[in-house]
């Protein structure tokens, strides 16, 4: 069995204009300020003596290269994005950057954002552009009716809310 696995589908370029400076900050921090850190950590590891047997210098090692695994990843991600401004000529409709409320066929209610894949976050309601649910609620007006296949079978969902401004209750 080999190790192989084919290329990972290529994710959205877009993200919000607060989404690409975050990541800009988190890549300034890393370099600026966690990486100098672990090294003069992991120099000081160095300094005691034998290496084989030495947890910290293993562990400051390990943390070193995911440092700089996702510094590559922040550097070749970021001027790859495409950062949306303000909100989309029609705003009675689901676009990139959205706030939006579904109901559900059970009567509940969930509220979602459309964001870029490196600004998702399930805990805040904001999923990825390239996400399923959000490509089935692209277009859609409130009290458009869209049908999405997930996990755990067929969910059908009325959008009951559009917003481009964050609403009071998700700040």
């Amino acid at each position: 069995m080999s190790r192989w696995r084919p290329p990972a589908e290529a994710s959205s370029p877009l993200i919000t204009a607060a989404g690409l400076e975050r990541l800009r900050a988190e890549l300034d921090e890393l370099w600026n300020v966690r990486r100098p850190e672990v090294v003069g950590a992991l120099s000081a590891a160095a300094a005691e003596g034998d290496r084989s047997e030495n947890a910290e210098y293993i562990y400051r090692k390990k943390q070193l290269a995911e440092i700089d695994r996702r510094v590559r990843y922040l550097g070749k991600r970021i001027p790859a994005l495409r950062p949306a401004h303000g909100p989309p000529t029609d705003a009675s409709a689901v676009y990139f950057g959205a706030w939006f409320s579904v109901e559900d066929e059970d009567g509940s209610t969930h509220d979602y954002r459309i964001v870029g894949a490196d600004e998702t976050d399930a805990a805040r309601g904001w999923i990825s552009i390239d996400a399923p649910f959000a490509r089935a609620a692209l277009k859609r007006r409130v009290d458009d009716e869209f049908e999405v296949q997930t996990p755990q079978g067929l969910r059908r969902c009325v959008i009951t809310r559009i917003e481009y401004s964050e609403p009071a209750r998700a700040r």
